[in-house]
């Protein structure tokens, strides 16, 4: 049986809180992307957006801290960083921001 890790990160973004201010594509490009409409949103692995509300991506290990420090610096406080146990550890939501 596999073991879960609890330390993976998903992150997501809150359209209808986005501003369009461009520091979480500046943080982490990889990540977070711009649609047409002018708000971000993540995108997966194969470089996909995903426009879905809530859709959320796996942070990959080596951009865990420019993706929370996108979270924690976001003037709109769209960008949620969860751990698999659904923790959120940046973010409105976050205990420690």
């Amino acid at each position: 049986m596999a073991e879960v890790a609890t330390d993976q990160l998903q992150v997501w973004v809150d359209q209808d809180l986005c501003t369009g201010d461009g520091l979480c594509v500046q943080y982490a490009p990889e990540v977070f992307e711009f649609d047409i409409d002018g708000l971000a949103y993540v995108k997966g692995a194969d470089g996909e957006l995903r426009m879905a509300p809530g859709s959320r991506v796996d942070v990959p290990e080596h951009l865990r801290l420019e993706v929370i420090d996108s979270a924690k610096e976001c003037p709109g406080d769209c960008i949620h960083v969860v751990r698999g146990d659904g923790v959120e550890v940046a973010g409105p939501d976050a205990e420690d921001d």
